[in-house]
């Protein structure tokens, strides 16, 4: 497909008005999505209307002339300014709070969202991960839609939804005001950026949030156990009214965060199995309750030791009594593979 770009430039001039690279980059996308619908990892890919192409993709081209090293594309964080093929040097803002940028730039990705473009500068760069040194600081925390997380500590970190409740009432009035407006006209494109705004305010709560706290945990811990939850299964299964708070709390993204974050803090995450039953079980005496499946049931009395159980921090001390049999194989696998490489050391010398 890539050898008949020039033939499309050619015969639709318009192509010319943007970077030549772009074309590439989008052929690289749809073969990537092909490859995804081919390993049944998504959906078969389809055309795109040109009102909802929001980004485009260009690489970052070197070369060097005359003892001199040239790229199309700069980032100056000094003057605070980006220049990218075929426009002009542009005034950006954010940048992290990053004083210099001396990192290779492998491409960027320019973003229309709610109004505002977003340059988002993909960069090759070494991180030096500290060895991960044992410890017996470790934690094992409880998903939930009502307590965001529950630690085997007892410490319940509250779900943020709750504050979010203000931006929810403002986008049904925007959606009420939506339906009633005129398709096409230039009021609805201004309260459609009106709620993309709103939407982009909420996202970027719940992303702040959940960088905090992880952020909180992994400073304080150095193994964090977790469930291995199948997000997507319990949004489809579960009620409506649940599967709604379930996709809300962003559990697969609360994952994510917890591995690469624990992966350059040289830190290690494990996950139980999805179907180890932590809420049922006493952690007091392991006696399986199986009454307390109702999600529904936040405290309840073990009927063999009968101690008295909070739901969420019974489940968080379970899934760290789980985990740490997890730790300890890996770690005596570990040990294993420590001493055959001394043994062998030892044998050479």
């Amino acid at each position: 497909m890539k050898k008949n770009i020039p033939v499309l430039v050619a015969n639709n001039p318009w192509l010319k008005e943007v970077d030549s690279i772009i074309p590439r980059c989008a052929i690289d996308n749809l073969e990537n999505a092909y490859i995804g619908f081919f390993n049944k990892l998504g959906s078969k890919p389809k055309f795109k209307k040109y009102s909802s192409i929001a980004s485009y993709r260009t690489s970052c081209i070197r070369g060097a002339y005359k003892d001199k090293e040239y790229q199309n594309i700069k980032v100056d964080l000094v003057n605070k300014t980006i220049k990218l093929p075929k426009l002009s040097e542009i005034k950006i803002r954010g940048c992290r709070n990053l004083e210099s940028f001396n990192k290779r730039i492998i491409n960027v990705t320019v973003e229309r969202e709610a109004g505002k473009y977003y340059a988002k500068v993909l960069v090759s760069e070494f991180i030096e991960i500290p060895h991960f040194i044992p410890s017996v600081n470790m934690v094992g925390i409880d998903l939930g839609v009502k307590t965001l997380m529950t630690t085997s500590n007892g410490e319940k970190i509250d779900n943020i939804q709750k504050q979010l409740a203000k931006y929810e009432h403002k986008l049904k009035g925007l959606n009420r005001w939506l339906a009633r407006s005129e398709k096409g006209s230039k009021n609805r494109q201004k309260i459609i950026t009106k709620i993309q705004r709103l939407y982009e305010k909420i996202r970027n709560a719940k992303k702040f949030y959940n960088h905090l706290m992880i952020n909180k945990i992994l400073k304080e811990n150095d193994v964090v156990f977790l469930e291995d939850l199948k997000t997507k299964e319990m949004i489809e299964n579960g009620a409506s009214s649940l599967a709604r708070k379930i996709s809300n709390s962003n559990f697969s993204d609360i994952i994510n965060k917890f591995k690469y974050k624990a992966s350059r803090l040289g830190k290690k995450v494990y996950q139980v199995d999805t179907y180890y039953a932590s809420s049922q079980i006493c952690s007091s005496c392991g006696k399986k309750n199986g009454k307390v499946k109702d999600l529904n049931v936040r405290k309840w009395e073990c009927p063999k030791c009968h101690s008295l159980n909070d739901r969420d921090i019974n489940a968080s001390i379970n899934i760290l009594d789980k985990g740490m049999e997890l730790y300890f194989k890996d770690f005596d696998k570990e040990m294993k593979l420590y001493l055959e490489r001394l043994n062998k050391e030892l044998n050479l010398i």
